[in-house]
Parts: structure tokens; sequence; C-alpha cells
């Protein structure tokens, strides 16, 4: 009886936790391909999971942050959705290897579209939207980005609460964009190592070449010279073995 009380009580707790992890894994989240470092520039994905029984996800909305503006955003095509980028004047202009830029990317909105049948993000599924953002701020260490789930029941559901500290994860959590401590950039590291050579190395390749060049010639002209001497004798030799031969004829 004790057994099967436990048991019972154990199933419970497990479906408990299920359903819990479940809800708290439903929401809008954005994550980068690879690191969104500070200063740079990085592909990220806003996942949408659909977390109705009976309704599809048919439109996204991502508000991009007003304190941190990011000038450059390019939306990967996704199959069955149509993209539109809003773009807004800013208060304060933006200086991006040397140009002032005056707007920036507001916000991005995914619509779906197609046949009712397969229209939008059916329920069980999820759908990932690839952004290319950029220059990333250099002084903060996240992007909270706002946004809006919009199902074909028309029901609404908006991702705008911000994560305070100390404090629960609220029910509405809005997404984080986690940023990376500044690195070198491995196209430019790449291009020190493969670029053109310094001074002093350049210096000693063509003393290394000058020398292999006048070692080459050095090797081809004393075998020349001894080819030279090998034909002499052999020429001399004949004109000795020449010269007996018509000796012995004449004797």
């Amino acid at each position: 009886m004790n057994v099967s009380r436990i048991a019972l009580v154990g199933g419970v707790a497990a479906s408990t936790v299920l359903i819990l992890a479940g809800t708290a894994s439903a929401h809008v989240s954005v994550q980068p391909q690879g690191e969104a470092a500070k200063g740079g520039y990085a592909t990220i994905n806003f996942k949408v999971p659909n977390e109705r029984d009976d309704a599809s996800t048919t439109k996204l909305e991502v508000n991009f942050p007003t304190d941190h503006p990011l000038a450059s955003v390019m939306p990967q095509p996704v199959p069955g959705w149509k993209i539109v980028v809003t773009k807004s004047k800013l208060a304060k202009p933006l200086e991006i290897h040397g140009n002032k830029i005056d707007e920036a990317v507001s916000k991005v909105t995914w619509s779906a579209e197609g046949g009712k049948n397969d229209l939008g993000i059916r329920p069980g599924q999820f759908q990932q939207f690839p952004l290319s953002v950029g220059q990333l701020p250099e002084d903060a260490d996240q992007l909270v980005f706002k946004a809006i789930q919009t199902y074909d029941n028309k029901d609404v559901v908006r991702w705008i609460e911000e994560q305070k500290d100390g404090a629960e994860e609220p029910e509405s959590p809005a997404p984080v964009l986690k940023l990376t401590a500044a690195t070198t950039d491995e196209h430019g590291a790449a291009a020190d190592k493969a670029g053109a050579a310094g001074p002093d190395q350049k210096k000693d390749e063509h003393t290394k070449a000058s020398s292999a060049s006048s070692s080459s010639s050095s090797s081809s002209d004393t075998t020349a010279r001894v080819l030279g001497i090998v034909g002499i004798l052999i020429g001399a030799a004949g004109v000795a073995f020449g010269v007996l031969a018509g000796r012995r004829r004449t004797a």
C-alpha cells in the first residue's frame, strides 16, 4: 500500500515538473549562432514555439532596443513568411566606420503566408527566424528585444517583461541576447598570418633564394667542367688508339 502511494506521489511530482518545464521553455527566445561579441556583427535566431493546442502562430513582431540601436539588420528569408523591416529616425546619429547613421531598425515583422492548412507555426512545432545584426554595442552586456506573438484565433502574447535582478523569471519574459567580450577579428588575424611579409622576412627570403640560385649555378658549372674533361680524355684516348692501330698495320 505504501509502495503504491509513493509511486503515485512520485508520478504526480514528475508530471508537475514536466508541465512546469514545458511552460517555462515555451516563450520566445533569441540565441546567437556562435557568439555575439561586443562591437562586432552576429547572426541571431529568434526561436518561436507554439504554446497553443488549438491555434497556429501566424505573426511575430520583434521590437529592437532604442538605447542601443542597430544600424544593420538583414533578415534571412524564411519559406512561407513575409518579412517587413521597419526603420526609425535616431535622436542621436550613430557613427559606424566613419559614417554617420541617422536611422536604425526599430522593428522586424514576420507574417505567415500560404494555405490555411499549412499556415504559420502549428501546434507542437516551432520556427526559427534568423537575422544578421550589427554593429553590436561595446558598452552593454545584453540586448533586450520585446516580441509580440499572434495566433490565427486572434490571441496575442506579449513577450515584453524584463528580468529583474534577484527576482523570479517573469510570466512573459522578453527575449534577451547575451553579449560576449570583444575578440580579435579572426579574418584579420588570418590576413596578418597569410598576408605580405615584413621587410626582414622579405630580405631573408631573398637571401635564401639568391643562395639557392648561386648553389644551383655552381653545381651546374661543376658538372659542365667534369663532363668537358671527361670528353677531352675520351677524345685523347681515341686518338692514341688510332695511332697505335696505324703503327701495327704498318709493321
